[in-house]
């Protein structure tokens, strides 16, 4: 394998990062300006909707974070485990699995206590969060410390392989972190959301860890974000907006790698990534604000236990069609049950057959 020029990490001057401030200030700016915006127009609604933003959002940011690594999680156990950590009380909640459970603790420990100073041993609890098993996949890691061997980041096939990016030595590691850390948790004279950007870069070049390093870079920098936001609660995703960009945001990083400590077309495109995600507020708004519009509709309306469970799902956009024999699956009950369950919704203008036909009847909502 040929190895590319000089890493910004084997620089003399690394880690002292410079960027053209005049190059980012009008886009800084507009960021910041449209965080305020986003922020002050959620702190008008009232506490409900704005914990199932919170809802909506961690939820996304867990499953994007992993899709971006190839691997996807169950979006209901991902919901149910959220929820559970955050207190809420919502029907239907069903069991995680550990490693669901794991991936879910990392980001709202990351989120939640945004306020407490990220440490070795935080980091570490993360990792082991994230590989309960001590395995990634079929292969067996070093979990809950600093990674022990070399760290390569290649693709091609074998014997032609081609090297993106080389890790620093394991045996820097802790002077790497040491300085990292210390870094993170002082008081810097720089712009917290650039502080986000140099710390997601920081992690991924120091790549720690034997596996999960982009996982834990995005936590920290979303820990960095409701910093800079002074808010546990989150209404935006920067890993879904990564997940749609993911080609650009490896492409970025390796040609940082492999440029000069000058990363001012990294933050320039950081920046312009968050900036796109502040987008994304209008798709969860929207959900959140249907499902407050259909239960205060509803509200006097008499319901049992398993139709708000469907309901629910089907707010939170149902996969697929949902018959009578789904229903009776999801609800754990009887043919008989689902029918009259949906026989009674219908009667009461709660839901309507889906004008296709087809072997078996659908149901979906009434448009609200």
């Amino acid at each position: 394998m040929q190895k590319s020029s000089r890493y910004i990490h084997q620089r003399p001057e690394w880690p002292a990062f410079t960027w053209r401030h005049e190059a980012i200030a009008q886009l800084l700016t507009d960021v910041r300006h449209r965080q305020g915006k986003t922020l002050g127009r959620m702190e008008q609604l009232g506490f409900s909707l704005r914990a199932e933003a919170t809802l909506e959002t961690l939820t996304l940011d867990v499953l994007k974070s992993s899709e971006i690594e190839g691997e996807i999680l169950n979006p209901e156990q991902v919901r149910s485990s959220i929820a559970r950590h955050l207190g809420m009380d919502i029907a239907g909640l069903i069991p995680a699995d550990r490693h669901v459970e794991g991936v879910v603790e990392m980001m709202i420990d990351a989120t939640q206590h945004y306020d407490q100073p990220l440490t070795d041993d935080r980091l570490f609890g993360w990792h082991s969060a994230l590989f309960p098993t001590g395995r990634s996949g079929i292969h067996k890691i070093t979990v809950g410390t600093w990674r022990t061997g070399p760290m390569y980041v290649v693709s091609g096939a074998m014997g032609k392989e081609r090297i993106h990016f080389e890790a620093p030595e394991a045996a820097q590691l802790n002077e790497e972190m040491n300085k990292f850390l210390t870094w993170f948790n002082k008081e810097e004279m720089i712009d917290s959301v650039i502080k986000a950007a140099i710390a997601h870069l920081w992690f991924v070049t120091i790549h720690p860890f034997d596996d999960g390093n982009g996982r834990t870079a995005r936590a920290i920098a979303d820990l960095q974000l409701s910093r800079a936001d002074g808010s546990s609660q989150r209404f935006y995703s920067m890993s879904a907006q990564i997940q749609k960009e993911r080609n650009a945001y490896y492409s970025i990083l390796e040609l940082t790698q492999n440029g000069s400590l000058d990363i001012t077309a990294w933050l320039h495109w950081f920046l312009s990534c968050l900036d796109r995600a502040f987008a994304s507020i209008e798709e969860t708004l929207a959900t959140v604000m249907q499902k407050a519009r259909f239960w205060e509709q509803y509200s006097s309306t008499r319901l049992n236990e398993r139709q708000k469970i469907l309901l629910n799902k089907l707010l939170d956009g149902f996969d697929g069609k949902l018959t009578s024999s789904k229903w009776a699956k999801i609800a754990k009950c009887s043919q008989d049950t689902a029918s009259r369950d949906i026989q009674d919704l219908l009667e009461k203008d709660v839901l309507v057959k889906e004008p296709a036909g087809g072997r078996s009847t659908n149901y979906i909502l009434k448009s609200l």
